[in-house]
């Protein structure tokens, strides 16, 4: 006999309000998009060839595009895929929507429209969507979809990371939302008993997603998947967790999210949810203070939080594939390169980049930015021109298709080094024009 979860009312508006935001989140950013452009609303109908009657009411989030629509409109607006992902975030709430309805017929013929417009719309994400071929199978032919194990869902957790470290982002975006949709269903489907283990991949999922539109410059889109990642890890239980997500978070915002200061705030709660004990989330959460506070030039304050993350992270605190492994990602010699790069100490800094670019495991970003954190520091100590061309030189050893907002923001940060008065010198412009006017790329 087939079991139907049954829920309250308020379960079924709750779900519906969030799905409505969702398309309320899509709406304006297809008007911000389009104004942005100055496109006019007739202007753009008659390049989409759809009413411009429609695009509005699509802007106002009352009514949902088709999924042709919205791929016409993410190439039109020049969007790279961001409204794509925006829709698909939203199409996903949709679907968890129809999933609590008491009615099975509807749950039924929501799921199968859902599920048709969702491969339409991973499928205008490009290759990297379609490259992951079993959760293309399980959205097209539920029938073949049998529950992924745990011990599946965390291979997946491990090739995704894998993807993150050696492919553009951009490759990697569509992959990770086909997967997320597909743990998504399981997750909202009737009788699961392993939800606890879910939630824990999900929230790692959701923290990767948010790290990969990080990367494509999605502030917005990636803020969302962080607030999924979030309240997974709180319905998990785990303590550890709930910290490392909110320090990977807090690591990620510096990168365009938020202000530093704002990141302080997220790293002081991480804190107090960590409590005194070493554990790899206070570990992960002091290293991010110190980031934070090196970016908002309070040096002292910033030594001060390397000196305290050093001696957690000594205390042997257990490695997690993904957010701490210092022994493989670098981690802890890049804060070291960060805070003292940002305050000019030459040689402190120095030591901490040789030990990076020693080391031949490290993701494809970690010597780049190493390099760019040299750079800063050689900045910092006086050394403008020498700086900016150790700068460039690194910007131009990483192909285009890699200089995503992680990069960028590294190479921001050896620009805002220089000296107001000093940054019409020749090798600082030209710098400026490689690394950020036509270097910012998925």
């Amino acid at each position: 006999m087939q079991h139907v979860r049954q829920t309250s009312r308020a379960d079924v508006a709750g779900h519906q309000e969030r799905s409505d935001s969702s398309w309320h989140e899509f709406g304006r950013a297809v008007r911000a998009r389009r104004e942005e452009r100055g496109v006019s609303l007739r202007a753009l109908a008659d390049r989409i060839r759809w009413h411009y009657s429609l695009i509005a009411k699509w802007e106002q989030g009352r009514n949902r595009p088709s999924a042709d629509a919205i791929i016409a409109l993410d190439t039109e607006l020049g969007a790279g895929g961001a409204l794509l992902a925006q829709a698909l975030h939203a199409a996903m709430a949709d679907l968890q929507h129809s999933t609590v309805t008491t009615n099975p017929t509807e749950v039924d013929k929501d799921a199968e429209m859902e599920r048709r417009q969702l491969l339409h719309l991973a499928a205008g994400m490009g290759a990297g969507a379609l490259s992951s071929d079993e959760p293309i199978r399980s959205l097209l032919d539920p029938s073949l979809s049998e529950p992924r194990t745990v011990e599946d869902w965390e291979l997946a957790c491990a090739d995704h990371l894998h993807a993150i470290h050696t492919r553009p982002a951009q490759q990697v975006n569509g992959d990770l939302l086909v997967d997320l949709l597909t743990l998504q269903r399981q997750i909202t489907s009737p009788g699961r008993v392993d939800l606890t283990e879910l939630h824990r991949v999900l929230a790692t999922l959701a923290a990767y997603e948010g790290s990969v539109l990080t990367r494509l410059a999605n502030p917005g889109a990636a803020l969302r998947w962080y607030r999924t990642a979030r309240a997974a890890a709180d319905a998990s239980g785990e303590r550890d967790l709930r910290v490392r997500i909110r320090a990977h978070e807090a690591g990620h915002s510096l990168y365009g999210l938020r202000d530093p200061a704002t990141v302080l705030r997220l790293t002081d709660r991480a804190e107090q949810i960590a409590g005194d004990a070493p554990s790899t989330g206070l570990a992960m959460t002091l290293r991010i203070k110190a980031h934070a506070l090196a970016a908002m030039g309070r040096h002292d304050e910033a030594r001060q939080a390397l000196r305290l993350f050093l001696t957690v992270a000594a205390a042997d605190v257990p490695a997690v594939a993904g957010f701490w492994e210092p022994s493989a990602d670098g981690r802890v010699d890049f804060t070291a390169a960060q805070v003292h790069g940002a305050a000019g100490r030459v040689r402190e800094a120095g030591e901490a980049v040789e030990r990076i670019l020693r080391s031949p495991v490290l993701g494809y970003h970690a010597h780049v930015n190493a390099r760019l954190a040299a750079a800063q520091c050689t900045v910092v100590a006086g050394g403008i021109d020498e700086g900016v061309r150790l700068a460039a030189a690194a910007i131009a050893s990483l192909p285009q298709a890699y200089r995503n907002v992680m990069v960028t923001e590294m190479a921001r940060r050896v620009l805002r080094a220089v000296p107001l008065d000093q940054r019409e010198r020749s090798p600082v412009t030209e710098f400026r024009v490689l690394a950020i006017e036509n270097g910012a790329v998925a």
